[in-house]
């Protein structure tokens, strides 16, 4: 009997190619694969693996690998294996599958066949496409990010016509497979005889359009049918032209929209055809007659053209698409694209007067109106979204950035259903007005029905967290929505007013994000995003892409600039990407060159510091934490790093060289900000003594009573914060590590003071800007989250160990704090699904506990004196006990855990 016939239950799932299921347009020459194993029994590891790359799909069903055959690979890698077969074709498809051994030298089945299709490689791949558009910007007119000057948001680039392509084709044989690559700028949406090609929203992610530009593959291959077909673009700006007319956060003006595309089209017979953007192609003014990133869009309906994006249609009165120039460089979308979530209908209906109508939909989220709308032709619907209403019940965009509304002028056919396509805001309520055409009767339109489609990253879902306290979950509900909200192609701070990439937020809200979301791929798009913004003399701003150049402490702030070697490390110890970590090493050396000359004496001092942390003033650049304490201890932390990742690209020079100026900066900083009679950071704040114990910047001896200071001030508040946004993570990891999430507990259990509670209490229904809940700012903001990451590792107790990377070694820790009675955290890691599930009950604890195969986990369990552990039914006799806590090493499999006292 063949050894993999003697699995006994382990098998083989979820294949994963440069962290996606199926891609296409995948851009490495040695792309990374990944698997999960599944098994009914427990302590279950990896022993060996053999890939087999074929490129047909039946060959691997023989079992024969024509690309690549690993042969037996005796390794417990199961994450980041690199592919080492043939040189790799630009657009081809490749098949591949994967067996394992296991610790108990048995095999599993062979996995099921996955695949991958290559992207465009070159700009030969592209096989003469051309840059087309309806007119050509000159050169003079065009704008590119500045710094800012007086009345600089003023300047006109006047609007711009969003015209509609097609361009008909036939197939006369018999498909095999059919892929389209598409660019677009600023955003596109393709249709293929009269239906849009996929489900995406604001296609193309935004990128540095000097740099670069993003294309996007799609299978059309069951869109084409035999005969004629038709293919129709539709253009927008995004953030590649913002017009005149509304609000504008900031102007630029890279061009008027364009497209590039190439149809790959193979037959059954082992040929190929491609169809090219060239000047064969039609063009003409389509019905949207304004877009706009930050002011909204208009559509005038009587404009559309019935069967443009089908065959047949007459585009005699249409102008010849023209050449023009775009980025030279096109890169694959990698990242998951931007998609239309949850559908939020009015929970409230208020009418102001004839015509005018407010709406709730009783959710703060990002997104677009759609409307069903009957009257006449010429009638007009203008929607305004707004986060809040003003004092007289009406829509107010005072502090989100107005004007941004939305025009629909009907075509009076009926039911008309309609939504933008190329923009989107921040909102819970829709003001709606609404009016007749001068040709009419009079007669208003009428609104059928009108919601509020939510749009987001499509980053999948990985955790889920509940527990007994519903303020607790109530909280965690509020930061998801604000995670929600501004996950596109970037990490935003807020859906509306800005839209732009602040790159403090990716790291101290990464380790939150990346429980609850599946953002490898987003993360790695944002690296590039900070490698493309990165300046000739090594700063990395504040924003990627950098659409505006911001001066002074808004540009060169390190606690932001610091991502561009936070978020690779993270990425390393999330997923262990360690290809990412030599990608991005030459910005990270540029970024620290730039540190050290604008240092004066090891200490910096530039930038925003705690940024809005509670003082006495309005909230902003920090007010009760000296800058250069945040500053100083990111340089600190950031050299740290570096001598680590050093380490891990066997780089000794560096290791040494990082390590040493480390060591200066330590001592500079404690003689700079270090008070030794009362043993604190600066002002004392909350924020200066935390980042500094948890950057290990204070001395051992000195740690517990810094800690304890820390403590102090909280409870010297009523266990209120102060901490900002740079602050406020590091507060919680240095409570949590020390033992203290009593603390974290009783600081964020009450709604009488600025916090999560009291956002709440103040009616907010995604995380606010600033504490206080001002309705004067933001009341969707991406920063300030951090708590959900003590919610998976504090009180469900999920967490990786230190030691070891991407979960391969997990720690079970739940913490047991107030009067919390259970808790429920999941997180589906690289290897596979981790669960904490836990209650309470008098003095009996029980714990279920799952750990996925080729993994290993430590539990902590809460002990007193005389507890007895039953682990499966059985008692414990011998368990190591550690500061209250008994340690228990286990294997894969679920587990069953209860503490008597």
């Amino acid at each position: 009997m063949a050894a993999h016939l003697l699995a006994q239950g382990t098998s083989v799932v979820n294949l994963k190619c440069e962290y996606q299921i199926n891609p296409i347009s995948v851009s490495s020459l040695s792309p990374h694969f990944s698997w999960e194993l599944q098994s009914g029994r427990r302590g279950v590891m990896q022993s060996a693996y053999r890939i087999l790359v074929a490129d047909d799909s039946v060959l691997l069903q023989r079992n024969t690998a024509n690309i690549w055959d690993s042969q037996k690979v005796k390794s417990d890698a199961s994450i980041q294996i690199a592919y080492i077969g043939k040189p790799l074709t630009a657009a081809k498809k490749y098949y591949w599958k994967v067996m394992v051994w296991d610790n108990k030298k048995q095999a599993s089945l062979w996995s099921k066949v996955a695949q991958w299709q290559m992207g465009l490689l070159t700009p030969a791949d592209w096989k003469g496409a051309k840059w087309i558009a309806y007119e050509d910007m000159p050169d003079s007119m065009k704008i590119f990010p500045t710094i800012p000057t007086p009345g600089a948001k003023k300047r006109a680039p006047g609007t711009d016509i969003l015209p509609i392509l097609r361009k008909e084709f036939d197939i006369a044989k018999q498909i095999k497979s059919a892929t389209a690559f598409i660019s677009g700028l600023g955003h596109f949406e393709m249709n293929l005889n009269g239906k849009k090609v996929g489900d995406h929203f604001l296609d193309a992610g935004w990128v540095d359009y000097q740099k670069q530009a993003l294309y996007v593959s799609f299978d059309i291959t069951g869109q084409i049918k035999p005969g004629k077909n038709a293919v129709g673009v539709l253009l927008g700006n995004g953030f590649y032209f913002t017009p005149s007319g509304r609000y504008r956060k900031l102007t630029v003006a890279y061009g008027y929209p364009k497209m590039i595309c190439r149809l790959l089209i193979q037959y059954t017979d082992g040929t190929s055809a491609d169809l090219v953007s060239d000047t064969s192609w039609k063009a003409t003014p389509g019905p949207i007659t304004f877009s706009a990133i930050y002011g909204g869009e208009d559509y005038d309906a009587t404009k559309e053209q019935t069967g443009w994006d089908q065959p047949s249609f007459n585009d005699k009165s249409w102008s010849n698409a023209i050449v023009v120039s775009g980025p030279k460089v096109l890169n694959a979308q990698n990242m998951e694209p931007v998609k239309i979530f949850n559908v939020f209908t009015p929970q409230k209906a208020t009418q102001i007067k004839a015509g005018e109508w407010v709406y709730d939909l009783g959710q703060n989220a990002s997104g677009i109106p759609q409307i069903s709308v009957k009257g006449n032709r010429g009638d007009t619907v203008i929607i305004t979204p707004s986060e809040l209403l003003d004092q007289d019940s009406l829509v107010t965009q005072k502090n989100t950035g107005r004007s941004h509304y939305y025009r629909y002028i009907l075509k009076g056919e009926g039911e008309e259903t309609w939504q933008p396509r190329f923009t989107y805001y921040g909102f819970r309520y829709l003001q709606v007005n609404l009016s007749a055409s001068k040709n009419s009767s009079g007669d208003l339109p009428k609104i059928v029905n009108i919601q509020g489609l939510h749009t987001r990253n499509s980053a999948a879902r990985v955790g889920d967290f509940s527990c007994s306290s519903d303020l607790f979950n109530r909280t965690n509900t509020l930061i998801d929505w604000s995670i929600k909200s501004n996950m596109v192609s970037i990490l935003t701070d807020c859906p509306h007013r800005e839209k732009l990439g602040w790159l403090e937020e990716d790291h101290l809200m990464g380790n939150s994000l990346q429980y609850n979301y599946d953002i490898a791929a987003l993360c790695k798009k944002i690296i590039n995003d900070m490698k493309d913004a990165q300046t000739p003399d090594g700063l990395i701003p504040e924003i990627a892409p950098e659409f505006t150049v911001f001066d002074g402490g808004f540009r060169d702030s390190p606690e932001w600039g610091s991502n561009c070697v936070l978020l690779p490390w993270y990425v390393y110890q999330w997923y262990g990407d360690k290809q990412v970590l030599a990608d991005s090493y030459p910005m990270m050396i540029r970024y620290m060159e730039y540190l050290a000359k604008q240092a004066n004496n090891h200490i910096l001092s530039q930038g925003l510091g705690d940024w809005y942390d509670i003082g006495p003033k309005h909230p902003g650049v920090s007010q009760l934490t000296p800058k250069g304490i945040t500053a100083t201890a990111f340089y600190y932390y950031d050299l740290c790093l570096l001598s680590d990742i050093a380490r891990l690209l066997n780089k000794p020079a560096d290791i040494k060289n990082y390590t040493q100026l480390a060591a200066v900066v330590k001592q500079a900083f404690n003689n700079q900000f270090f008070n030794k009679e009362t043993k604190q950071y600066g002002s004392g704040s909350q924020t200066a003594n935390a980042i500094a114990v948890y950057m290990k910047l204070v001395n051992p001896d000195d740690k517990a009573a810094v800690v304890e200071n820390i403590v102090k001030d909280l409870r010297s508040r009523n266990n209120s914060l102060t901490a900002g946004d740079i602050g406020y993570r590091y507060l919680l990891k240095v409570l949590e590590d020390e033992g203290r999430s009593d603390v974290i507990f009783d600081m964020n259990n009450h709604a009488d003071v600025p916090g999560y509670g009291y956002q709440l209490a103040k009616g907010a229904t995604a995380l606010t800007e600033s504490w206080q809940a001002l309705p004067s700012v933001s009341n969707n903001h991406f920063m300030l989250g951090h708590l959900m990451e003590w919610f998976y590792a504090g009180l469900a107790g999920i967490r990786p160990a230190d030691d070891v990377v991407a979960y391969k070694k997990i720690v079970i820790r739940p913490e047991i704090v107030g009067d919390i009675t259970s808790a429920n955290g999941s997180y589906h890691s690289v290897y596979g699904s981790i669960k904490s599930e836990w209650v309470k009950k008098d003095k009996e604890l029980d714990l279920t506990v799952e750990i996925p195969a080729n993994t290993t986990a430590l539990v902590y369990l809460p002990v007193q004196g005389a507890s007895q552990i039953i682990r499966n039914g059985k008692r414990m006799p011998h368990v190591k006990i550690e500061i209250a806590r008994a340690l228990v090493n286990i294997g894969s499999g679920v587990y069953h855990f209860k503490v008597t006292e």
